[in-house]
């Protein structure tokens, strides 16, 4: 069957078959956010949102008045080349600007990347499980994904992703921390990977969590790229920033795959409120990464917890933690709901639980410990 053909049919007008649409979307699955939690019934426990990585944290004040600020002018469209945003960025990173290129979140850069590197032929590797819109917008480039296998301890296997390199290969994903495992990848490793990647096949290090590194040992992304024209980093003001609602994430990336970032870019994409969020969001950083330093010792102390109740936990550089449960996922995910947390289950597989409130991640580590003496 033809990728045009399809539930369409090929009628004309009056056939009422509709339009046709490409069949591919058939074999796509769509994209499953963490599941919002409920509003607390009356007597019914507090409910809270562990399922989709997001800072807990309110906005700054000072974030939250340049939004409303930007918020009365939103009858114009933002300034589309996001110039203020790209300057703050360049000067922060180092980098030209011409270097940079803006998206809705990191994963519409990386949809841009796919878009500009990947079509029908050609080969996408990633490391599997990793982050789940990887394989979705390899198949709506039209590119064939080749999932590599975590290891037994659940890190990227970055020999056998060498080993699974064809002249097909045109993008590689290296997704650091690893989504939804929170492993790294350290950098002798990394090097050693990429001394092994051909010079025309990219490599896109996907650093949406990088704040939360505590290990010396994971190289910064920006680092590796300034001497490695095939390499590119994705950032994201989701996570750490606080700017999830907002949608807006930057790829830094040598000349030609930068520029061809900003073509892919669906025009007026950022909005002028992400990017004046973004802006203050840099100009504070200071006072939001305090916040991920408090996070970082929460994620401590639910790592320590759930590793003293017996749990067999990866060590995680993220802001969440990886619970690997198999066929007992989902019955997890419904305790803990039924307790009051919401996490993110992959069924037949683990669940992966955001660091958020204190309150949230005792509910949470008290669901564990109790499960555990039950079932295990």
């Amino acid at each position: 069957m033809s990728e045009t053909s399809g539930a369409g049919g090929t009628g004309g007008g009056a056939s009422g078959a509709g339009p046709r649409l490409r069949a591919v979307l058939d074999t796509i699955p769509t994209y499953k956010p963490g599941k919002p939690a409920a509003s607390a019934g009356a007597g019914g426990p507090v409910a809270y949102k562990l399922s989709s990585n997001e800072n807990p944290y309110p906005p700054l004040p000072g974030v939250m008045d340049t939004v409303l600020a930007a918020a009365g002018a939103f009858n114009r469209y933002p300034d589309m080349a996001c110039t203020g945003l790209m300057a703050e960025i360049s000067e922060r990173f180092g980098v030209p600007m011409s270097h940079l290129a803006t998206g809705t979140g990191s994963v519409g850069v990386a949809q841009q990347l796919l878009q500009a590197t990947s079509g029908p032929g050609d080969e996408v590797i990633y490391a599997w499980r990793s982050f789940e819109a990887y394989p979705i917008i390899t198949r709506i480039s039209g590119a064939t994904s080749v999932q590599v296998p975590l290891t037994s301890g659940e890190v990227h296997d970055l020999d056998a992703m060498a080993d699974a390199i064809t002249d097909r290969t045109r993008l590689i994903f290296v997704c650091n921390p690893n989504n939804p495992t929170g492993t790294v990848v350290r950098r002798a490793e990394l090097e050693r990977f990429l001394d092994r990647v051909p010079s025309d096949v990219l490599v896109v290090l996907d650093e949406a969590y990088r704040e939360f590194i505590r290990d010396a040992e994971v190289p910064d992304g920006v680092e590796i790229y300034r001497e490695r024209p095939n390499v590119a980093v994705l950032r994201t003001f989701s996570k750490a920033y606080g700017l999830a609602g907002l949608r807006v994430g930057f790829a830094i990336a040598h000349e030609p795959v930068a520029a061809a970032l900003r073509k892919t870019a669906v025009p007026f994409g950022v909005t002028q409120l992400a990017q004046d969020a973004a802006v203050a969001s840099l100009r504070a950083e200071d006072e939001l990464l305090g916040r991920v330093g408090s996070l970082v010792c929460e994620r401590t102390r639910v790592y320590e917890g759930l590793v003293a109740q017996g749990w067999t936990v990866p060590e995680t550089q993220a802001n969440f933690v990886w619970l690997r449960l198999g066929e007992s996922t989902v019955s997890f995910a419904a305790a803990c709901e039924e307790a009051g947390v919401v996490v993110r289950p992959f069924p037949g597989e683990g669940v992966r639980v955001t660091i958020g409130e204190t309150e949230g991640n005792d509910i949470f580590l008290r669901v564990a410990e109790s499960f555990r003496k039950e079932r295990f």
